[in-house]
């Protein structure tokens, strides 16, 4: 399968390592983090991103194998939606399975290399935005409420806000942009 403008490798790696130890790249440690201080972590992510996409040039690759700034951002609105759907699917039923989802064809099929940055920016805000209120309405026992990838990994809702999180902030380093501590 090869994507849009270039020769990227699809990423197969299985990323809930990160779980367990800290990222070597970005620096996020999952371990450290503590998931009721998801949605500002989340707003803190949403303001950051805007302002990549605010930037010139973001949508030209540094190479042909690695994506643009913009091509990351559509996949962090997509992460933000797609995390979204997941959570509510955790805090509405019991021990739901997440659909499967290949975040390489997503990419190739929505043409991340050809959207418009200021229409990504306002589409990623709200994605990030409304994930931060899903988070910031769960309580309690909720963050022990639990939830199955296809490959079987299961997270609770502490864990997938932990899992998530390292996702836009991976891809903040991978851009070049300042990364926060958590």
């Amino acid at each position: 399968m090869l994507p849009m403008s270039g020769e990227i490798v699809p990423d197969d790696k299985n990323w809930t390592w990160v779980l367990e130890k800290r990222c070597e790249d970005c620096g996020f440690d999952a371990l450290r983090f503590v998931a009721t201080g998801s949605g500002a972590a989340l707003r803190d992510q949403v303001a950051r991103w805007v302002a990549v996409l605010g930037e010139n040039n973001v949508n030209v690759r540094p190479s042909p194998m690695v994506w643009s700034p913009l091509e990351y951002a559509c996949h962090v609105r997509d992460v933000f939606r797609k995390f979204d759907e997941r959570l509510a699917l955790m805090l509405n039923e019991v021990n739901p399975a997440f659909e499967n989802w290949d975040q390489d064809a997503t990419a190739i099929e929505e043409r991340y290399d050809l959207q418009e940055a200021a229409v990504v920016s306002v589409e990623l805000r709200e994605a990030g935005l409304a994930l931060a209120e899903r988070f910031d309405s769960v309580v309690g026992e909720q963050w022990k409420r639990r939830g199955y990838r296809s490959d079987g990994s299961a997270f609770t809702v502490e864990s997938i806000a932990q899992y998530l999180l390292h996702d836009p902030v991976h891809h903040l380093w991978d851009v070049g942009a300042e990364v926060p501590i958590f």
